[in-house]
Parts: C-alpha cells; sequence; structure tokens
C-alpha cells in the first residue's frame, strides 16, 4: 500500500468523487489558483476548470448561501473554509438553511453537501483562530459532523461525506496535512458514523478523535511499560456517534477517559460522559474522566500554549487516576 500525505488524500477524494458525479463542484478562498491555503485542492483546477474548482471573494456568508441553493437544486457542492472559525461569518446559512431544509421541505430538497477545512488549533495563531466547534455542529439535527485522523480515514470519510445526501461538516487540521500513512490505491469509502479502535487494550478505555488522539496513542505507548493496556477508539464521526463502540469498549475494561481538543463546558466529552452512565453505569469501576483545553480562549504565548492544550501527560494521569495507581 503506497503511503501520501493526509492533504494528498483530501485531494484524491474530492478529485475521484468529481470525476465519478458531474454535479460535484468546489469552492471556497484560494481552492483554484492556489491549489487551495494548504494545497488540499493542488492540480484539480487544472483538471476540471474555474466552474468546478471555483475561487470565492472573502465572504462566507455569501458563497455558503450560493452552495445551498445549488445542493436544493441537484448539485452536490464541496464548501471549503480556510479554517472553521471563519464558517462562523456564514454560520447561518449552514444552521438555518443546510440543517433544516429537507425536514422543512418535506423531502422534497434533499441537501447533499460537504463543508470542510481546519479545526482547532495550530499553534500560535490567536484565540480567535484557534477554536474547535465540533459540539456546536453537533449539536444541529439535520448535520452530521466529522473528524478524521489519518489520511486513510480521510478519505474513506470524505468520499462518503461527498456521496451523502445530508450536508456533512468535514473537520481537519492544519497540523496534519503534512502527515504520512498508507491509503490504497482505488476506490474505498468507509461509513459515517462508525467508530474505529485504533488499539485494543482491556484495562482502560481512551475515546478522542482528530488530531488529539495521538496524545493518547503516545500515553499507551507510556503506559504499558507499567502494565497498563490502553484501548484507543477513534470517534471519526461525531454525528452521527458510535455508541455502540464506546459502551462496548467501557463493558469490557470498566474505565473511560475521554480526551477533547475543546472547551469543557458542553463538549462531546460531556455527551459521552451522559450516554456512558446512562447505559453502562453498573460496569464503571471508578469515575469517568476528561480531558479538555482550559476554559479560555487560546493563548498566544507558547508557554501558556502548552499549558492550555491536552497532551500525553494529561491523559497519563487520568488514566492513572480511573486505575487507583
Amino acid at each position: 500500500m503506497r503511503t501520501i500525505q493526509f492533504r494528498e488524500a483530501i485531494a484524491e477524494a474530492m478529485s475521484e468523487e468529481m470525476r465519478r458525479d458531474e454535479s460535484v463542484y468546489l469552492m471556497g478562498e484560494e481552492v483554484a489558483e492556489y491549489n487551495g491555503a494548504y494545497k488540499a485542492s493542488k492540480g484539480m483546477l487544472d483538471e476540471f476548470g474555474p466552474k468546478r474548482v471555483i475561487d470565492t471573494p472573502i465572504a462566507e456568508l455569501g458563497f455558503a448561501g450560493i452552495a445551498v441553493g445549488s445542493a436544493m437544486n441537484g448539485c452536490r457542492p464541496i464548501v471549503e473554509y480556510m479554517t472553521f472559525n471563519f464558517s462562523l461569518v456564514g454560520i447561518d446559512q449552514i444552521i438555518n438553511n443546510a440543517a433544516k431544509m429537507r425536514q422543512m421541505s418535506a423531502g422534497q430538497f434533499p441537501m447533499p453537501m460537504v463543508f470542510r477545512g481546519p479545526t482547532a488549533s495550530a499553534g500560535q495563531l490567536g484565540a480567535t483562530h484557534s477554536q474547535a466547534f465540533e459540539n456546536w455542529f453537533a449539536n444541529t439535527p439535520g448535520l452530521k459532523v466529522v473528524v478524521p485522523s489519518t489520511p486513510y480515514d480521510a478519505k474513506g470519510l470524505l468520499k462518503a461525506a461527498i456521496r451523502d445526501n445530508d450536508p456533512v461538516i468535514f473537520m481537519e487540521s492544519e497540523q496534519m496535512y503534512g502527515d504520512k500513512g498508507e491509503v490504497p490505491e482505488g476506490d474505498y469509502t468507509i461509513p459515517l458514523g462508525v467508530a474505529d479502535i485504533k488499539r485494543e487494550g482491556k484495562d482502560v478505555t481512551i475515546v478522542s478523535f482528530g488530531k488529539i488522539i495521538k496524545e493518547a496513542l503516545t500515553a499507551a505507548e507510556e503506559l504499558v511499560k507499567e502494565g497498563i493496556s490502553c484501548e484507543i477508539i477513534d470517534l471519526r464521526t461525531v454525528r452521527p456517534m458510535d455508541y455502540d463502540a464506546i459502551i462496548n469498549s467501557v463493558k469490557k475494561t470498566n474505565r473511560l477517559v475521554v480526551l477533547e481538543e475543546a472547551w469543557p463546558f458542553a463538549s462531546v466529552a460531556s455527551e459521552i460522559t451522559y450516554m456512558v452512565q446512562e447505559r453502562a453505569f453498573d460496569h464503571l469501576d471508578a469515575p469517568i474522566q476528561r480531558i479538555t483545553t482550559a476554559d479560555t480562549p487560546a493563548p498566544y504565548s507558547p508557554t501558556l500554549l502548552k499549558e492550555w492544550l491536552p497532551n500525553s501527560n494529561d491523559v497519563v494521569k487520568a488514566v492513572k487516576k480511573v486505575m487507583y495507581r
């Protein structure tokens, strides 16, 4: 199996779907002439031309609205935001139109569209460019929310998202575009709503998603030296969430740690904690531990940013806490 970058997996997924279906097109800031702000659409303008790979003005509300209208008329748009921080300018179109049109039209208007781009912190970019909104979008009925952590998952999930007849929020990370991983040749999809066990274990379950899952994997390598076996579940899709995968793992390990790169209040981790206590309370041998960013805007200072973000040491401490070590 060949090894490619995360950004190449994204470009392949979009290109393959555009070859398969002429109703698919890409629009966003710098996606065409510049090959994408993160080179995730490299070569696509040359292949598909300016009618299907469209550079937009800096007007997220405007081009999100154009995409919604085109989806209602039979197209399958992919909207790239340079960062999901900028999606807030166009969130009215996502929440009030894309997410609700199918129900409000009694099913007459499916909304096959993907909103994609980077999420969460990418280093010293300041508080307004370092936010994770997975829980915001997942709170909205009508939207599906996907956050891949590997090139293999990214390609398979994005192809499934483009083929889906509902709006999908597809959230990546600026710090992952250069990551390399094995991706097979040829067509494949990964179904939305199915979690993946990235590491088998028996002592404690760690649930995470996106780039922060790397910290869980690093922690698991350290903990195995102390005889602690961690099972790591990658949600991949935040909504719909694969609750059964989490519950089944907790029933095996009897302990749960949730790692998320977002603020703690009303987080995805909070939802998972509620569902586990409702469906698997009698299987828990320790209170669930939740690891999130600090409950403040992201700092710019590198020293403070390091403290603000969760890391593998935080995971090790949380695992030892539920293990009573």
